[in-house]
């Protein structure tokens, strides 16, 4: 009985580890563009705004993406592995579409949309796949998910810190052969989970019956406050490192590295909040994250003036791992108070919704950019993780 339950025990860490090496893979597309951004702009004489326009552009994407999944339930109605490849295979696809020379910002916004739209059948399929295969310790394993998913998002960075100025497509050609390595090794390494409940029928009502349940709503508002700053932290990040080295002409800071290090930072800063919550309660630890990354929004105006490039980079970095820590909680939460033959959906639709919230977000922040001081910039941000601690104060059975 004893060997029985450890070749289980390590088939099913053989699975987790699969699972997060793929989502690795896969969601390294969800960057590529920003991480060579001034590269883009000079090639293909892009206005000084593209930052804003492409980020969205992807978000935008997923939104679709995620939209057209949730109405017609595609990870319940099908195979999520057999999903995840077919997505990852065709995003990969279209993220070689960069390189073409003849490429102008609509096009690029274009082909960033379109990588944008078949992630949204890598990042939520991916989760729906976790907790298919682990009904105990999702929030741990979901953990690993979106560490990898983070350490994918800020592996072009990585990537470009490495490279001269003229070897850009080199970023390109490197995400897309991880993103088609991760959906092979989905679709052949990983089964359906003992604990997927297929959905049979298209089920439009889906999208709109999972917000009757008020532990759902609680979860989702909590994780929607999050949105609204993660990923615009993530995608000004460079902004507010190049914008230290202009003001300071003999610094020495290496931003596409930094970048990297500053939203890779928290992917084991996901994997510890699992861990954290194992012991002290999944909304507690959510809760807390969500607190810590508000504080760091609201006082951002004392730091980003700082003289001293050692504040600046450790604040930073404190910053990417609170901003972060939350997120496999929240979807831990949705994933845990959704009816198991809607969950892939709920899971969907959850991120449908946030990741809107971030183009409004994102949109904000570069209009406001011209207008103001970077200095008071990401005040803005604090507005998301305030109604998010607001959600999550009423009371609740989470």
């Amino acid at each position: 009985m004893s060997n029985i339950n450890d070749q289980d025990s390590i088939l099913k860490n053989s699975v987790l580890v699969i699972i997060v090496i793929s989502q690795f893979c896969c969601t390294s597309l969800w960057f590529a563009g920003n991480a060579i951004l001034n590269e883009l702009v000079l090639n293909f004489n892009l206005p000084s705004t593209a930052l804003g326009h492409l980020t969205s552009a992807v978000q935008f994407g997923f939104i679709t993406g995620t939209l057209v999944f949730a109405l017609l339930t595609i990870a319940d109605r099908f195979s999520p592995s057999k999903v995840f490849l077919t997505c990852a295979l065709i995003g990969a696809l279209i993220n070689l579409g960069v390189l073409l020379p003849s490429n102008n910002l609509w096009s690029l916004v274009a082909m960033r949309f379109g990588t944008g739209f078949f992630l949204a059948g890598i990042y939520p399929v991916g989760m729906k796949i976790a907790a298919d295969h682990y009904e105990k310790g999702l929030g741990k394993s979901l953990g690993f998910l979106v560490g990898a998913l983070v350490l994918g998002t800020a592996f072009p960075h990585f990537i470009k810190s490495f490279i001269n100025f003229s070897d850009w497509k080199s970023v390109i050609i490197g995400t897309t052969s991880l993103a088609a390595t991760g959906g092979l090794l989905m679709a052949l390494f990983v089964p359906d989970g003992p604990f997927r409940k297929a959905g049979q029928q298209l089920d439009v009502s889906a999208f709109f019956r999972v917000f009757k349940n008020s532990n759902f709503r609680t979860a989702a508002f909590g994780y929607f406050g999050h949105m609204w700053e993660l990923y615009t932290f993530w995608a000004f990040v460079p902004f507010i490192l190049m914008a230290y080295n202009t003001a300071h002409p003999d610094s020495t800071i290496n931003v596409p590295l930094l970048s990297f290090l500053i939203i890779g930072i928290g992917g084991p800063a996901c994997v510890m909040g699992g861990y954290a919550a194992q012991k002290f309660g999944t909304k507690q630890i959510a809760t807390l994250a969500l607190a810590l990354s508000c504080i760091c929004c609201l006082i951002s105006p004392l730091i980003l003036t700082a003289n001293s490039s050692l504040i600046l980079i450790g604040f930073l970095l404190f910053w990417g791992i609170t901003v972060i820590a939350d997120s496999p909680l929240f979807s831990t939460l949705v994933a845990q108070n959704a009816d198991a033959s809607i969950k892939g959906t709920a899971l969907t639709i959850v991120n449908c919704i946030g990741f809107a919230i971030t183009i409004v977000s994102i949109q904000l922040v570069s209009i406001l950019q011209n207008r103001i001081d970077i200095q008071y910039l990401f005040l803005v941000l604090a507005i998301g993780p305030v109604l998010g601690l607001m959600a999550l104060s009423r009371k609740s059975i989470l």
